[in-house]
């Protein structure tokens, strides 16, 4: 079969057993071919190959109602659903999203990046169908770890006392990124280990009607489901929100899948089907991660599994500039600890966690929970660094203001993946932070424009006594280990490029200052360069500089105008009455596409070029 020939999944429904087995063999090694050219998430997708031929050749799509958790595991369903021939723009500028969009297709019926929100829009999307009088499926399908998040937790809650028919398929591969921690894990461990609920209803079925007495056992129970729960099959978790409970099925037999959706399919009242998988099927380089590292991939060679590309000699990654400074610094001071949200790896906290196993905690996918325990913590005399990328972060804001910034708590927040991430998309990009955090009293918050200031920065925010974020890009960055780290003093900007008769100031921060620096070196431009280091607080003492320097400043920032930087030197101005003639190049009010950095940037406005424009209003060609 030629997968770009496909237009929607309706054809599955003439496909016996063994067309649908060769078809999956075919996805797989369809995604391992593309996705080794353009990156993207691998083991997640391959791990529901079967699973998602069997929904579709079980459900009528889009009228029956079929969406991912996260979303990123959508690869299968959108070959399935007419997109194979778009492949090879995954995750591009204007080319297929790596999660689903409602605009790409109607059969994407809903669109998310982060975890656990699948469940509360299932319910939304029942309790319309059932006000409207219509008949159809609602099937979201939610990870193990998903399920773990808070947000699943209190839909499942409502789901339960609710009683609509929905279909909760359960993948239940054992891992996140990282493997799975908590006491539901433990809960979904012995469900795993359980005999499938369907065969051990048929087995039973079976044996009672061997003779007259056991016909007359059969015939008095109201119905199988209640004798085969009346503790003979444990339900775990989900028997006890009141839904019914089907499996645990072979997720990669599609015969088994079939008969199992085939019964949720006529169940009536909220059902979970639990599906075990494993994660990369079919690939051994994936199916052998333990660490997350195949989760999501850039170009890679398919027959050696190496990446194309590799960190030059004597970078590191940010997130691993943080942690090996982190490191270092609770080697000196006992009651620093570190805590994620089930990013051990994305974060590089792998070696911390192996030195210090006892002051490491990772928090499953729940950034709300993790960012109030580091309150707790920090109470009660710890010093916690937690690691949230930017994106997520938003989901613990409530926490972040009512928990540690209003009792005033030394928690050092590592934003990572700040800024734009490029393929992801729009739910990733992290340009939302800076206008989060900055109105929160109490909250220090900084960025370093390089390594050397990553470690200072640190030292900075484990040396005084309030929260501070620190937030740091994706990418890497040249490191060179500095034998003492000097904190910098809170609040201070410092000059890197003076010109004495400069015609206008460039303000800026992160790995943009020494850009924008070379940028001017190279063509000769009498610009001054500030690294605003800080955005809370400002160092008011150079921007009284600035203004009675009378000269125009230029703020440049690759995040989100509203709220960013510029934002805060305006309000800083009117307040004192100074008279600073500002430019702002930065994100206006726009979600920002997926694509290359140097593609959206260049789209943004916000790319060295654009800005070497604006210089020019100023400072001539």
């Amino acid at each position: 079969m030629d997968l770009t020939d496909i237009q929607d999944p309706s054809f599955l429904k003439d496909l016996d057993q063994r067309q649908l087995k060769a078809l999956a063999q075919q996805i797989r090694e369809f995604l391992i071919d593309h996705v080794s050219k353009t990156g993207g998430h691998l083991s997640s997708n391959l791990g529901v190959v079967e699973l998602t031929i069997a929904l579709h050749k079980v459900f009528d799509s889009p009228q029956d109602k079929i969406f991912f958790d996260v979303g990123h595991q959508c690869y299968t369903h959108k070959i399935l659903t007419g997109r194979a021939n778009r492949f090879d723009s995954l995750r591009q500028y204007e080319g297929l999203s790596g999660f689903e969009k409602r605009a790409e297709s109607e059969h994407d019926v809903w669109e998310a990046g982060h975890s656990s929100t699948s469940l509360s829009a299932a319910l939304g999307m029942a309790v319309a169908r059932d006000l409207n009088h219509e008949q159809y499926h609602i099937v979201p399908v939610i990870g193990d770890g998903a399920l773990g998040g808070g947000m699943a937790l209190e839909a499942l809650n409502q789901i339960g006392s609710e009683q609509r028919n929905i279909i909760i398929i359960f993948n239940d591969n054992n891992m996140s990124i990282s493997e799975n921690v908590g006491v539901l894990t433990q809960n979904f461990a012995k469900l795993r280990a359980s005999k499938p609920y369907n065969t051990f209803k048929n087995d039973l079925k079976t044996a009672l009607n061997r003779n007259n007495v056991g016909q007359a056992v059969l015939s008095g129970l109201q119905n199988m489901k209640d004798a085969v729960k009346k503790g003979v099959i444990d339900t775990g978790v989900f028997g006890e929100f009141g839904l019914e409970y089907l499996g645990p099925v072979d997720g990669h037999d599609i015969k088994s899948l079939i008969q199992i959706l085939n019964v949720a399919k006529s169940h009536q009242g909220p059902v979970v089907v639990h599906v075990l998988t494993k994660k990369g099927k079919g690939y051994s380089y994936c199916e052998e991660d333990k660490e997350g590292v195949w989760h999501g991939v850039g170009p890679f060679n398919p027959a050696t599994g190496k990446p194309l590309s590799s960190t030059p000699a004597g970078y590191l990654s940010w997130s691993s500039v943080i942690s090996e400074t982190l490191i270092r610094l609770a080697k000196e001071n006992k009651d620093i600890v570190a805590v994620t949200p089930a990013m051990i790896t994305g974060s590089k906290l792998e070696r911390f966690f192996a030195v210090y196993p006892e002051r490491s905690f990772d928090c499953g996918i729940a950034e709300e929970h993790a960012a109030t325990f580091c309150a707790g913590l920090a109470i009660s005399g710890k010093r916690p660094f937690i690691s949230l990328y930017s994106s997520f972060l938003q989901r613990c804001y409530d926490q972040i203001n009512h928990d540690i910034c209003r009792m005033d708590l030394p928690v050092v927040i590592g934003i990572d993946r700040a800024g734009l991430v490029g393929e992801d998309g729009d739910t990733h990009h992290g340009v939302f932070d800076v206008a989060i955090l900055r109105s929160l009293p109490n909250l220090i918050l900084a960025q370093p424009k390089d390594a050397a200031e990553a470690q200072q920065l640190m030292a900075a925010a484990f040396a005084q006594s309030h929260p501070m974020a620190l937030r740091y890009p994706r990418g890497t960055a040249l490191y060179n280990e500095l034998p003492q780290a000097e904190p910098i003093p809170i609040g201070s900007w410092s000059i890197v490029n003076e010109e004495p008769d400069h015609c206008c100031t460039v303000v800026t921060y992160g790995p943009d200052v020494d850009k924008v620096v070379s940028k001017v070196l190279t063509n000769s431009l009498p610009v001054k360069v500030v690294n605003a280091r800080f955005f809370k607080p400002l160092d008011e003492a150079m921007l009284m500089q600035l203004a009675e320097e009378g000269k125009p400043v230029i703020v440049y920032e690759t995040d989100m105008l509203a709220g960013g930087l510029s934002s805060a030197i305006l309000e800083w101005a009117a307040d004192h009455q100074a008279d600073l003639t500002i430019r702002r190049v930065g994100i206006g009010d726009t979600y920002v596409p997926q694509g290359s950095l140097n593609k959206i940037r260049r789209l943004e406005g916000i790319d060295i070029l654009s800005l070497f424009d604006v210089i020019k209003e100023y400072c001539g060609s």
